[in-house]
């Protein structure tokens, strides 16, 4: 019997692990999938803006740029929009760079060869800010309210407002969540005693 109490007790802790803790992996993209960082067709110079649009990007994700006779430069807002290349904030000339997105916010990144981001060489990369999850509060204490008619004066009205509805749908998940999660701990601590 021991040993299945061991297993009872391993699966509420993988059990309250998953439902305390997110883990969020980083990701690495390589800028333009196969085709790489180069001048987009004439036809398709939207090519980084739409590869951009299809992904998601998060702190602490990277972007791989894969080029050759090529560069690489961040800049700033400004300089993107005007393909301006006279004052990046880095530049990269190596071939193969791979930069850390370590905000939320804008990334601009344009060729640093002449009139490639005039044809279509830029990337603009929006990088997502974390959602913060929030805590489980502790389980409702159950009491039986008196028995109380209520009176015309005391009754709720009928012009509730949109606000007031969201707030209580988000409170009854909260305590939808924190009942079960309390109930589901309470039955595996009876089974434990019942052994």
């Amino acid at each position: 019997m021991p040993s299945l109490l061991v297993v009872l007790c391993n699966c509420v802790l993988i059990f309250l692990a998953a439902v305390t803790t997110t883990v969020e992996a980083s990701r690495q993209f390589q800028v333009g999938d196969h085709l790489g960082w180069r001048v987009p067709d004439q036809n398709n110079t939207a090519f980084y803006t739409q590869w951009a649009q299809t992904n998601r990007f998060q702190i602490g994700d990277s972007l791989v740029f894969v080029y050759q006779n090529d560069s690489l430069l961040t800049v700033e807002k400004y300089d993107y929009f005007n393909c301006d290349t006279t004052e990046p904030i880095t530049t990269f000339t190596n071939g193969k760079s791979t930069l850390n997105l370590d905000r939320s916010g804008a990334f601009y990144f344009i060729s640093g060869t002449l009139d490639h981001c005039n044809h279509g060489q830029k990337l603009l990369v929006e990088v997502m800010a974390p959602h913060p999850i929030p805590a489980l509060s502790p389980p409702p204490t159950i009491s039986i309210p008196p028995q109380v008619s209520i009176s015309p004066a005391m009754a709720p009205s009928p012009y509730s407002s949109e606000s007031d509805t969201i707030q209580t749908a988000s409170s009854s998940a909260i305590v939808f969540t924190s009942s079960f999660v309390s109930t589901f701990v309470t039955v595996v601590v009876m089974m434990m005693f019942a052994l």
